[in-house]
């Protein structure tokens, strides 16, 4: 059995520069989508954002998910409880006693995106005390972070969907763009031809949400390969299937690569994809994984297996450690979360050259709440 990680003691012993974490405080906004969207295996109509703020040392930390404003209640009791006293310049002892706290309910699901909201906060509370860009804390392996537009949902037009796509290789100089298929896949092949039709010489990803067979994926792939010279098949089948996805992998034509991850939520999650040989390119949502301590967690994987590393949507947060990931390929650059981040946070980054980049004059994550904006969206 192995042995369980237990976080050092509150506050052990007063330095210059403790700052023990209190008053924790969250908030969930709910976004309706500009148009009705869908994937493979989902519609919806609205994002829920949930925002998280903690105070320490005179300053305060912002993180935020994409998740459920059931956590909340999470958030305010068991996790503000679990971290209270703990000093703001060790984020990785307040992570541990968080993933302490929800032993019994388990860590994978909504827990792991309410530790998301507060390990992000925390981080950025400690670069807010030290006065440094987060990035610059966790070190840079690049200046700039490659971004692929991500959207083309299958509720779009085909028109709608051409006009989303060459807007990304056209203002933003995405390299990459990727469209959501799935949800009728006898109309996949003509939606895949138009939106390479759209893109010129840029080159096209797919994301099936998991909503295929394997044989449906296998026959797929080499069609879409053929009318679009698609390069990149996200979760053509379950991303729990690991056998099926290291099948798919070994059969898919030579320049398409497979992917998944997005739906991880602990670092076992990923050694067993990684492990099993499922993906081309691992994919790691900060949001979902445990926030920025578990993400490079996740990056230490992906060097150790020499397998690339794609940040999953929430591009304005995962900026930073999306600099520091030794192996990262690119993040996305997802239509939903550009829109909210750009709508309700000052300092969310702008797409240029198909590239984003940190602030660094701006410390921590750079990232401010404009909660006078958010009130209307607010949940009850």
């Amino acid at each position: 059995m192995r042995a369980a990680a237990v976080a050092p003691p509150r506050m052990p012993g007063a330095t210059s520069r403790s700052a023990p974490l209190e008053d924790l405080q969250a908030s969930a906004f709910e976004i309706p989508t500009d148009r009705p969207e869908a994937d493979g295996t989902l519609d919806w109509k609205s994002t829920t954002l949930v925002v998280v703020e903690i105070k320490g040392g005179g300053q305060v930390g912002l993180g935020y998910s994409y998740t459920s404003s059931a956590v909340l209640r999470l958030l305010r009791g068991a996790l503000a409880s679990a971290v209270s006293g703990y000093d703001a310049m060790d984020p990785p002892a307040a992570w541990l006693a968080m993933s302490a706290a929800i032993r019994n309910i388990g860590r994978d699901g909504l827990a792991a995106t309410a530790i998301s909201a507060l390990d992000c906060a925390i981080w950025d509370l400690k670069a807010k005390l030290l006065g440094v860009p987060l990035a610059l804390l966790f070190g840079r392996m690049r200046g700039k972070v490659p971004i692929y537009g991500s959207g083309g949902f299958t509720s779009y037009s085909d028109d709608e969907l051409r006009l989303q796509l060459a807007g990304w290789v056209e203002r933003d100089g995405c390299r990459w763009v990727k469209m959501k298929i799935g949800t009728d896949a006898e109309r996949d092949p003509h939606r895949v031809q138009a939106a390479k039709s759209a893109i010129g010489d840029g080159t096209l990803f797919v994301d099936a949400n998991g909503a295929y067979g394997i044989k449906q994926a296998l026959a797929l792939a080499a069609r879409f390969q053929d009318i679009a010279d698609v390069r990149w098949f996200e979760e053509p089948v379950s991303s729990d299937d690991l056998a099926g996805l290291a099948f798919l992998r070994g059969r898919a034509p030579e320049a398409m690569e497979v992917a998944a991850g997005e739906y991880g939520y602990d670092t076992d999650y990923f050694r067993r994809m990684l492990a099993a040989e499922s993906v081309d390119v691992l994919q790691a949502d900060v949001t979902r994984c445990t926030g920025y301590t578990g993400f490079l967690q996740v990056s230490a994987l992906c060097e150790a297996h020499h397998i690339d590393l794609s940040a999953h949507c929430a591009p304005a947060l995962h900026l930073p450690v999306a600099c520091a990931a030794l192996r990262l390929r690119h993040q996305e650059w997802f239509h939903d979360h550009v829109r909210i981040e750009h709508m309700l946070f000052d300092g969310a980054p702008r797409a240029r050259n198909g590239m984003i980049e940190p602030d660094m004059g701006r410390p921590g994550h750079g990232l401010d709440f404009k909660r006078q904006d958010a009130e209307r969206f607010r949940v009850s």
